[in-house]
């Protein structure tokens, strides 16, 4: 008992000393801390990349150990698990091989397509302009005056700014090539590693409460056993079923607009798609511009183009999604924005996206723990925390509160 104690006063001691060492290195430092752990996560980026795939493919993995286990025993586990595994990265891939198979030779067409016609779009916007200063005296003067202002800042702008920057683009180039030679060595990194983790992740759950019960004590270890399986159940069903709500919707999109013949359809149908990840925000994030690329072609067709999104947005909010999340996140429209906004300034699109179900597992812990404090006060009743008001001659008050 006493070396749990013991133990216990480490932990408290060794993050107290934690939380103040951040603080410190954050207000009187040069941010130290914060590169050492950029550097770390950089180093642990193939673990992290394993850790995710093996999280999202762990469903699919006991769906085929279900189907194994008739057929092979319980006295072959190994064998059924390692089976599982190779089945469910052969679909995986096989899935990304045809989803890249058909969309990238159309992105490339597309693209091809959309520089090939930069010129024309260039001039008639350009003569829509001139047209617009010629038909408004009062335009053009504006413009004049606005040029004349600015034209010693506008050249200052491109010397000091414009090619210096193209210098730097290029350099950017460069290094972006090899950034995806990084990115696909520690991807194959991360897939061994998921591959391990999930044959073995029955063992590292057990080492993990073995850790957490020599840790806390027993009341304490239930505690965190049902805050973390309603953490999986919040996050995971958030973030597979965020994914899978995306790539249907993707493919609704690429379908249609295939069959209304859009300009551009496997670019809109990507930006559609990947952008619908992002909730309340996503759809637009992912409209503007492919509205944009097909005013460029059709003025009417834009007009279509809007008027689906808008009808494929309220399919995906009042059937599909709800159909696939269900009650998932358990927040109200309010929080989820606040979550987006928050993590999108935090971590950027990936924030954006992750928001979400890391707010809504924290709003669960903590209406967990206030509900828990509020039982053992005795109060089962919301009513009590109403603003006071006179009814029949008398005061509301909470109980155990008297009026002075």
């Amino acid at each position: 008992m006493k070396q749990k104690t013991y133990l216990r006063w480490g932990v408290t001691i060794t993050a107290a000393a934690c939380a103040i060492l951040v603080f410190y290195d954050t207000f009187f430092q040069d941010g130290v801390l914060f590169i050492f752990i950029e550097k770390l996560f950089g180093i642990l980026k193939p673990v992290l990349y394993g850790l995710a795939m093996a999280y999202l493919l762990t469903p699919i993995v006991d769906f085929f150990d279900r189907l194994l286990r008739d057929r092979l025993g319980a006295k072959r586990a190994g064998l059924m698990r390692c089976l599982s595994i190779l089945v469910t990265w052969l679909l995986a891939l096989g899935l990304v091989y045809l989803l890249f198979s058909i969309l990238i030779p159309e992105l490339v067409a597309s693209v091809s397509l959309l520089f090939s016609n930069l010129e024309s779009y260039y001039r008639t916007i350009y003569t829509w302009v001139t047209q617009l200063v010629e038909d408004n005296p009062y335009i053009s003067e504006r413009v004049l005056t606005l040029v004349r202002d600015y034209y010693n800042e506008l050249v200052d702008w491109v010397k000091n700014t414009v090619i210096p920057g193209a210098q730097v683009a290029i350099v950017a180039v460069t290094g972006g090539v090899l950034s995806v030679l990084v990115f696909a060595k520690d991807l194959l990194v991360g897939i061994v590693v998921s591959v391990y983790i999930l044959a073995r992740k029955e063992t590292f759950g057990l080492h993990t409460r073995k850790l957490l019960y020599s840790l806390v004590s027993a009341p304490h270890y239930e505690r965190a056993l049902r805050a973390t399986r309603e953490a999986d159940r919040i996050f995971s069903g958030f973030v597979r079923g965020k994914l899978l709500d995306s790539l249907i919707i993707g493919i609704l999109c690429f379908i249609v607009c295939s069959i209304l013949k859009f300009p551009y359809t496997p670019i809109i149908a990507v930006f559609v798609g990947v952008t619908n990840i992002i909730p309340i925000f996503g759809p637009f994030l992912g409209a503007i511009p492919s509205a944009f690329l097909i005013l460029l072609v059709s003025p009417r067709q834009c007009l279509y183009f809007i008027i689906f999104i808008i009808a494929l947005q309220q399919f995906d909010g009042n059937i599909l999604g709800p159909k696939i999340l269900g009650e998932t996140v358990g927040i109200s429209s309010f929080w989820i924005v606040v979550a987006i906004l928050v993590g999108g300034g935090f971590g950027g699109v990936l924030g954006m996206f992750l928001g979400v179900p890391v707010f809504a597992c924290i709003h669960s812990a903590v209406s967990f723990l206030c509900e828990s404090s509020l039982r053992k006060k005795g109060v089962t009743d919301d009513a009590i925390f109403e603003p006071r008001r006179v009814l029949t001659g008398t005061t509301t008050t909470p109980k155990g509160e008297s009026h002075e």
